[in-house]
């Protein structure tokens, strides 16, 4: 029960609702630092999957009230079908995968994302540099993998930001084009989680009470996006989301 938690315990769930707030606010690297702290509140991942997400849904409100008129539509529309297959695909999955195995599977990837944009960064032409060029396979790919992985731990934020960071978005643009994306996804995934069982109205109730530290935490994170260099932005967003995957894997 909720009010048996111990103090550690609130303090964790506390600052884990903050760091959704400020991820959601284009410090995309901290929503896995925050399931991590969730982790730790519950025995079970995949039960704080069914807590984390409504909070991350408070924090897409907020981010999109926030950024939408910077929301960059060309990309989401190549995102959107591959990630509802991935989504799919998660769900059907969800049921047999391990914790620990869902966590070593999912740290790998984001660890091999981030490497292969730095390494596409390190080789690109200066007109691919300025444009951010890909072909639809490697939307293709991020739109299963990022659908895949969200249902299946909430930790899709840093895969993203590897997508969105190699597109070369000035920052605004980023946090605007994450927002939106963010928001149909994870409401989206809605009706998945609660016939899963985890997300129920005891745990909304859960919810309602740390909606305040995320909504403190988006505005924090607002205030902090608008003063990052954009070269700083783009290497502090992948190089979380790298520490992000090796803390998964550890």
């Amino acid at each position: 029960m909720i009010m048996t938690f111990e103090p550690l315990q609130w303090i964790f769930a506390l600052l884990g609702a903050l760091m959704v707030g400020v991820s959601k606010s284009g410090i995309t690297g901290l929503s896995i630092l925050s399931i991590a702290l969730f982790n730790h509140v519950f025995a079970s991942s995949k039960q704080a999957s069914g807590i984390v997400l409504p909070l991350l849904i408070f924090g897409d409100v907020v981010a999109v009230l926030s950024y939408r008129r910077h929301t960059q539509w060309r990309y989401l529309w190549k995102l959107f079908p591959f990630t509802a297959i991935g989504v799919v695909l998660g769900y059907f999955t969800l049921g047999w995968v391990s914790d620990h195995h869902a966590r070593l599977m999912i740290g790998v990837i984001i660890v091999a994302l981030a490497a292969l944009s730095y390494w596409r960064r390190y080789r690109a032409t200066p007109s691919e540099a300025q444009t951010g060029r890909h072909s639809w396979v490697f939307a293709a790919t991020v739109g299963v993998l990022a659908g895949f992985i969200t249902l299946i731990a909430n930790a899709a934020g840093p895969l993203m930001a590897i997508y969105l960071v190699s597109m070369r978005l000035p920052k605004l643009e980023y946090v605007g084009t994450a927002a939106v994306f963010f928001m149909c996804l994870n409401l989206f995934k809605v009706p998945f989680m609660v016939n899963l069982g985890l997300i129920t109205l005891h745990s909304f109730g859960f919810n309602l009470l740390l909606a305040p530290a995320v909504v403190i935490g988006a505005f924090t994170g607002r205030w902090l996006v608008v003063r990052i260099n954009q070269a700083l932005f783009e290497n502090m967003v992948l190089c979380l989301s790298a520490i992000a995957g090796v803390l998964l894997l550890l």
